[in-house]
């Protein structure tokens, strides 16, 4: 295999996961603080989806650190296409979950529950507007 910037197993790869987890729960931190978070299925979905990738990060990020302790290669095909598999999974997840947020052009089952939410903020209309094909 090609050497890469960011392959499992190495330093940049440690560094790359290490930032992923970083951010994801720097992330879920700040929709957490703030109010009344709960009441909207969309934040609720997007903070259980950074939660996944969190974990999924944290998890490549131990075995970067066993390989790397261990000076085991991990440029096997088979683990190299789990790791995009689960790569890609937990960025269409986060995709999901970031177009279910009013500010962008939601999914119609994603504002089912937050219609009075959104009719106190007054973008009721533009949430209804923007969905439609």
């Amino acid at each position: 295999m090609r050497e890469l910037v960011g392959r499992p197993g190495t330093v940049s790869g440690l560094m790359l996961r290490i930032g992923q987890c970083l951010f994801g729960a720097a992330s879920i931190g700040v929709m957490v603080s703030a109010m009344g978070f709960s009441t909207y299925t969309a934040f609720c979905y997007l903070i259980a989806s950074m939660g996944l990738q969190v974990m999924w990060s944290f998890g490549l990020a131990c075995l970067d650190v066993y390989a790397l302790s261990l000076k085991r290669n991990l440029q096997n095909p088979i683990l190299v296409s789990l790791f995009v598999v689960g790569d890609w999974v937990t960025a269409t997840l986060s995709l999901a979950a970031c177009k279910c947020l009013p500010i962008s052009r939601p999914l119609p089952f994603c504002y089912e529950r937050d219609l009075g939410c959104l009719q106190k903020f007054k973008c009721i209309s533009h949430a209804v507007d923007s969905s439609s094909p």
